[in-house]
């Protein structure tokens, strides 16, 4: 999200407000209209596996021994480690029962310890369906993320309070729809860029509004965040285009096609890019809105091009710093497959054009561009909403009002600080030298 700000936003006149309220309340409720008809109201039942018993337990001994040698041996020694684990069953018919189970051997087999706490699957031989053995399938985790949640809560409300608590509630709100609309939605067999449009743009719509509040301000990162993912979308259409993806670089997806065949990859790599870069555009399209308010509040006598230029200048030294963002991101949630490419034996030109490389690199790319445009976009909006209220907030007062007072001169302030109550604006008070700016001012 953006910046934060405990001094409230000052309010729109009127009539900016009844602008932004025309432009901003169609766009949601086309929203909301566009959802209830994306809405997915047939999901396919996923096709249920034979349910493998899973018990909780805990581990009270470990012995390791040699592995036996065996003839398909590998030359890098005997796949181990091998033993024994006795575990005291938390759950199920043998519940408080001590039971042995092999030690778990092979890639990402967990390593386990006495006194862990583990999940232990129950296997039936199918020769013997009375014969049951148990093997220990991985850790228990539930208690260690209830902690590692409840320290990143903690930690959003005790810096942000009140703010971080409506933080807290808009991440609830994205979940959600990520879990209710969009994923159920492309399940369904809807267009995938259809529905991460419409579903970032619910998403943009409930955080930005719960997290900051409905205020004009707001309202124009809502409409800079808005208009920046709907060029996102073009762009990545076009590049994917350009480059022929389909959506294939990975072994997700290609799973994903032999469970689901009527998903559409290549809408589902371009819902990707627009979902992945909504959390970047907001921070950046909230941050240049506050920014302008910031300006306009700390000197009224900047003109819009003034705002705009000064927002911009912090503009880009908030892209300069975030498009690393957006790229190690990226390459982080790719880095085992980014290891076997450095390990790869093609030249160089091939690695960088193969599918998997060309959708990370445009990717990447588009997300970048959207987030440039996000910028002057917003800060353009920001700029013409702040001066435009601030002449309504002049001749709206009507004639009976006080003037806006004039920007002081450096030299009449002198005078005036030099000055004492009921004296002439001219003479000094007593004690103080006289100064040539006194002097002069008092003639």
């Amino acid at each position: 999200m953006g910046a934060d700000h405990t001094r409230p936003a000052p309010s729109a006149p009127p009539r900016v407000r009844r602008i932004l309220v025309a432009t901003v309340v169609p766009l949601f409720v086309l929203t909301v209209l566009a959802a209830l008809v994306l809405w997915p109201r047939h999901t396919p039942e996923p096709e249920r596996a034979a349910d493998v018993p899973r018990y909780h337990g805990s581990v009270t001994r470990v012995v390791t021994e040699p592995c036996p040698p065996t003839p398909e041996e590998t030359p890098g020694g005997p796949a181990g480690p091998c033993g024994t684990v006795t575990v005291r069953v938390g759950q199920g018919p043998d519940a408080g029962r001590q039971v042995e189970t092999p030690v778990p051997a092979g890639p990402g087999a967990p390593r386990v310890e006495v006194g862990d706490d583990i999940v232990l699957v129950e296997l039936i031989d199918p020769a013997d369906p009375a014969t049951k053995t148990y093997n220990i399938a991985e850790h228990q985790r539930g208690g260690p993320l209830v902690w590692v949640a409840a320290l990143f809560a903690l930690a959003i409300v005790a810096f942000g309070r009140w703010r971080g608590l409506a933080a807290l509630a808009g991440l609830a709100a994205s979940f959600a729809i990520l879990l209710g609309f969009v994923l159920p939605g492309i399940g369904a067999g809807q267009s995938p860029l259809l529905v991460a449009i419409v579903g970032s743009a619910l998403i943009m719509f409930v955080v930005l509004y719960l997290t900051h509040g409905i205020t004009a301000q707001t309202s124009v990162a809502v409409l800079g965040t808005l208009g920046s993912l709907v060029l996102t979308g073009l762009l990545g259409s076009l590049a994917t285009a350009a480059t022929h993806l389909t959506g294939f670089g990975s072994e997700d997806a290609t799973t994903l096609s032999m469970f689901q065949g009527d998903v559409d990859l290549h809408g589902l790599l371009l819902a990707g890019i627009i979902i992945g870069s909504l959390g970047v555009l907001d921070d950046v399209t909230v941050t240049q809105a506050a920014t302008v308010t910031e300006l306009a509040h700390a000197n009224p006598g900047l003109s819009r091009v003034q705002l705009y230029r000064a927002a911009t200048r912090v503009g880009r030294a908030h892209i300069a710093s975030t498009v690393n963002t957006i790229v190690l991101a990226y390459a982080g949630a790719s880095l085992p497959l980014l290891l076997l490419l450095v390990a790869d034996s093609r030249p160089v030109g091939q690695i960088l054009t193969s599918e998997f490389m060309a959708q990370e690199i445009v990717r990447s790319a588009v997300a970048t561009i959207g987030l440039i445009a996000a910028v002057p976009l917003t800060t353009g909006l920001a700029a013409v909403v702040t001066t435009a209220g601030r002449r309504d907030t002049a001749t709206s007062d009507g004639p009976g009002a006080p003037a806006a007072r004039p920007a002081a001169d450096p030299d009449t302030a002198l005078a005036a600080l030099s000055t004492r109550r009921g004296r002439p604006s001219g003479s000094v008070p007593d004690g103080w030298p006289d100064t040539p700016g006194s002097t002069q001012a008092g003639r």
